[in-house]
């Protein structure tokens, strides 16, 4: 009941995290969302490494990993935030559904892993036409939805980067450490980024948007990562895998009923190429073989 418990939770939580990303932003900047969000998550991750007195190592490995991991935190998530301006909540997941084929790609080159199959590249093949169909798509949404969807392609590279890297740092620390060390080098680039940018503090926050930030600082940001390891140290990669292929699905829905976002015939379409070829890449070859 454990597992089943936390996967589920992850489920939601990523279902729902595109949206409360745009919500958070009404009325305020991304860049002030998105820095808020952060630092709320690394005031929660520190209370809770020391509650649950969890040792917090700086030796050459740590740092390597906490800088792997500040990639996604800090790259990843500000490529997300900025993109959010531009395509519906609901692409942000689809999109994202990428994360493990750009994975497998940098695992060959960064890991020396199994090299890509021919139903790999086939799967990957699908993923592209997808994007390209969703690009089509956000073409005909609005004159700039096109640069929501390369900001997120962006993202996509950062954040499997990011894990590609955290693993090859070889620094097998709790999860909710490694988090807490990834924000503790984000923050302070988001504060030095709101800074340089000359942001302001905004004259008022709307309602929706502090609890948006609030809840992404403490649900999104720390228990998501610290389930998320939970799930993968107990399930493995590939049943966890199975999450990238429910969440594009049931954030689309939630958009659509809490936003007001629509969903055409082309995003579905490009929905269904993504997920078509992230389920081939993931277990087409278990198939063949069976």
């Amino acid at each position: 009941m454990q597992f089943q418990a936390a996967y589920l939770g992850v489920i939601l939580i990523w279902t729902t995290t595109p949206l409360a990303i745009q919500w958070s932003s009404q009325g305020n900047s991304f860049l002030f969302a998105v820095t808020g969000r952060m630092v709320i998550g690394t005031l929660i991750a520190l209370l809770l490494v020391w509650i649950f007195r969890l040792p917090m190592a700086w030796h050459q490995r740590a740092r390597r990993t906490y800088l792997a991991a500040a990639i996604g935190i800090y790259g990843a998530m500000m490529a997300v935030y900025w993109s959010a301006q531009f395509i519906p909540s609901g692409w942000i997941s689809v999109i994202f559904a990428l994360t493990p084929i750009i994975t497998g790609i940098l695992a060959v080159r960064w890991l020396g892993e199994t090299t890509l199959t021919p139903l790999k590249l086939v799967g990957m093949l699908l993923g592209i036409i997808g994007m390209a169909t969703i690009f089509y798509s956000g073409e005909q949404l609005s004159d700039l939805a096109w640069i929501g969807v390369v900001g997120m392609v962006i993202s996509v590279i950062l954040h499997a980067s990011s894990s590609v890297l955290v693993k090859k740092a070889g620094y097998g620390a709790n999860g909710l450490v490694i988090t807490t060390g990834g924000l503790l080098v984000s923050a302070p680039l988001y504060l030095l980024t709101w800074f340089l940018t000359g942001s302001e503090w905004p004259t008022s926050i709307p309602q929706r948007s502090a609890w948006s930030i609030l809840y992404l600082g403490v649900i999104g940001s720390v228990l998501g990562f610290a389930l998320y390891y939970f799930v993968l140290k107990h399930l493995g990669p590939t049943r966890v895998a199975l999450i990238t292929l429910i969440t594009p699905v049931t954030a689309l829905w939630l958009g659509h009923v809490f936003n007001g976002e629509s969903i055409d015939v082309t995003v579905i379409t490009g929905t269904a190429f993504i997920l078509s070829g992230l389920g081939l890449y993931e277990w087409g070859e278990r198939v063949v073989q069976q």
